[in-house]
């Protein structure tokens, strides 16, 4: 089988290997599609401290299963699956709690386990373990379930910003993840006015024209901070959340957040400059809510797979490029370069 391997930051390759044996705690999946994101691509220049190379990449899974374990319960040959990326151990003080998200000894496929960029790929015993293989629902494409995965990462975000009908939301960064808050901000939780920014003219208007936010502001050349305001009559927004990994972003995000708003610092920084400028009065005396979100848990991955089934949230016409594993390094360009919304690899 192909698969996509990872050596070196810089040093991706397509190659072939043998299809993987499995354990009688595993299953085999036949991946349908692995989809890409912009961590993908940070993988792929940087690699990652929980990476240990050669490692097959790729964590938006969506496949059939073609073996399964002797002792794994519940699953036959055939049948369709998604399978969560980040993996909770199920046994620690944060997962007892039901806090699966923030596990302190979570795993990751594509990072300790081989991925979804390959013709076959095994579910380990730690997903299993965790009700992590999630069966995807009748009339949801494997693409569509491969999205469940960021979808997921979007769900446990908003759970904690408790948007209300009405509500003003600022939306930082018009990729992917933008357009998939932008959608179940408004189809999950009612949101009123949804203000999508980004300083890609390109990217902001293709996006734009997929989830139609009643406002675009381009933040290369507007003062967004003042913008909104101007567009709330001075009272600020009620959501903000940062999709993006620009430190600036955070900072504008408490400055024109309104009383009692809430500020989800979705998008993590970079390493090498990890710190912002907050102005604490702000915080004090407007009483604003600042979140972090990280990633999912396993219930967020299935919430996902319904709202897609049931079209409460749609997700079929942000996957924009379609490509083989041949050409999944061409993924990662793409997804670079900001060209498409969504781009998902069919092995």
């Amino acid at each position: 089988m192909k698969v996509l391997r990872f050596y070196a930051p810089g040093d991706v390759r397509i190659e072939d290997a043998p299809i993987p044996e499995i354990t009688d705690d595993e299953v085999l999946l036949r991946v349908r599609n692995c989809s890409t994101c912009g961590t993908d691509v940070k993988l792929f220049h940087n690699g990652h401290q929980n990476l240990t190379p050669p490692r097959v990449l790729g964590h938006e899974v969506a496949g059939e299963v073609a073996e399964v374990g002797a002792n794994v319960a519940g699953w036959s040959v055939g049948d369709r699956a998604q399978v969560i990326a980040a993996i909770p151990c199920g046994e620690c003080h944060e997962c007892r709690k039901g806090w699966m998200a923030v596990c302190a000894n979570q795993t990751s496929m594509g990072y300790q386990y081989d991925g979804g960029f390959a013709e076959y790929m095994v579910v380990p015993h730690a997903v299993l373990k965790v009700d992590g293989l999630n069966r995807i629902p009748e009339g949801v494409g494997f693409d569509e379930a491969s999205a469940a995965e960021p979808f997921a990462c979007a769900i446990n975000a908003q759970q904690l910003l408790g948007i209300e009908a009405g509500d003003t939301v600022v939306i930082f960064g018009a990729g992917p993840i933008g357009c998939i808050h932008t959608r179940i901000a408004r189809g999950v939780h009612g949101a009123g006015r949804i203000i999508l920014v980004d300083v890609n003219a390109e990217r902001l208007e293709m996006s734009a024209a997929a989830v139609q936010p009643e406002v675009t502001i381009n933040a290369a050349t507007t003062d967004v901070v003042a913008e909104v305001m101007r567009l709330t009559d001075g009272r600020g927004a009620d959501v903000v959340i940062t999709a993006t990994a620009a430190n600036v972003t955070q900072e504008q995000a408490i400055a024109m957040a309104a009383r009692n708003g809430r500020i989800s610092f979705f998008g993590g920084l970079p390493k090498t400059n990890p710190t912002i400028s907050c102005d604490s009065n702000l915080v004090h005396y407007r009483q604003l809510h600042i979140h972090g979100a990280n990633g999912s848990a396993p219930e967020h991955n299935r919430q996902a797979l319904e709202y897609i089934a049931s079209g409460v949230v749609p997700v079929k016409d942000l996957i924009t490029v379609h490509l083989p594993l041949e050409r999944a390094l061409e993924a990662f360009e793409i997804v670079a370069a900001g060209k498409a919304i969504k781009v998902t690899v069919e092995p």
